[in-house]
């Protein structure tokens, strides 16, 4: 009996560490425009994907660890941590906007991320950076040197990149909080529908 009990209880781990190995995750790891500022938890870009997914079907585990705020500094020192607790199959960074307001270098800024790109790909993360937009007030000067460190990024580490998801948004009133930066309620299910159609074209799934 005994031996039973332990052939069915050996079987069922197996199964459940199959399963585990199936599904595919995506840890998001950014600011507040991925941590819905101003928003509860329900109505943020997030939430609408893993419904979204949900919906179709679609065996894709979505982690959002991202934090109002935060510069990709902040990001570099949250990485290892949060990578080792969850171990996800794809890592999407948003990172950098904070680094921009408070004018940092943008080899500074890309730096860290090639650091969170590294750290990612110790734990077999396969890593997203997400291409990240600035003002025309910072200047054409600094604004190309910043927004270029994207495109080099993902083709030094050959990472997957990413549009900015507010590229259809910004520049809709309506979509906007009055900051100019955040995006509104009513922008959430866009955005997570331009997520959505970016895995779906990489068949992360």
């Amino acid at each position: 009996m005994k031996i039973k009990i332990l052939i069915i209880y050996f079987l069922l781990n197996l199964s459940l560490n199959i399963y585990s190995e199936k599904v595919k995750s995506l840890l998001i790891l950014g600011d507040s425009i991925s941590a819905g500022y101003g928003m509860s938890k329900e109505k943020q870009w997030s939430e609408v994907l893993k419904e979204k997914l949900k919906e179709k079907k679609i065996d894709l585990r979505i982690i959002n660890a991202s934090v109002s705020g935060e510069t990709t500094g902040g990001g570099l020192v949250r990485t290892d941590k949060i990578l080792k607790n969850n171990k996800p199959s794809y890592l999407l960074i948003e990172l950098g906007g904070n680094d921009a307001l408070r004018g940092y270098p943008p080899r500074k800024v890309k730096n860290n991320l090639l650091e969170i790109i590294k750290l990612a790909k110790t734990y077999g993360s396969k890593s997203i950076i997400m291409q990240i937009r600035i003002p025309p007030n910072y200047g054409n000067r600094y604004r190309n040197e910043f927004e270029s460190i994207y495109t080099e990024i993902a083709k030094e580490t050959e990472s997957l990149y990413m549009p900015f998801m507010l590229n259809n948004i910004a520049l809709e009133k309506n979509l906007m909080m009055a900051d100019g930066i955040h995006p509104t309620k009513e922008a959430q299910p866009l955005i997570a529908q331009e997520i959505f159609k970016y895995l779906e074209d990489l068949e992360v799934y």
